[in-house]
């Protein structure tokens, strides 16, 4: 009879485990989006300032222009 009670204890304690694990999981995947939308935001400014547009053209432009 302990042993039943001890097993379904068990198996509680385990399904509450993952109830408070799937929650934090949706709040890393949340912060890892936000973070990745702000890295983005920062590489847009960098390639779209005037020097790195400028050098980015002149690689593009020589590479079209390069003869087969």
């Amino acid at each position: 009879m302990m042993e039943k009670f001890a097993v379904r204890l068990g198996r509680r304690v385990r399904r509450c485990r993952e109830a408070m694990d799937a929650g934090m999981s949706t709040a890393e995947y949340a912060v890892g989006t936000i973070a990745a939308c702000g890295f983005a935001a920062v590489l847009y400014r960098i390639v779209t300032s005037g020097p790195v547009r400028s050098a980015l053209t002149g690689v593009i432009e020589r590479a079209l222009h390069v003869p087969f």
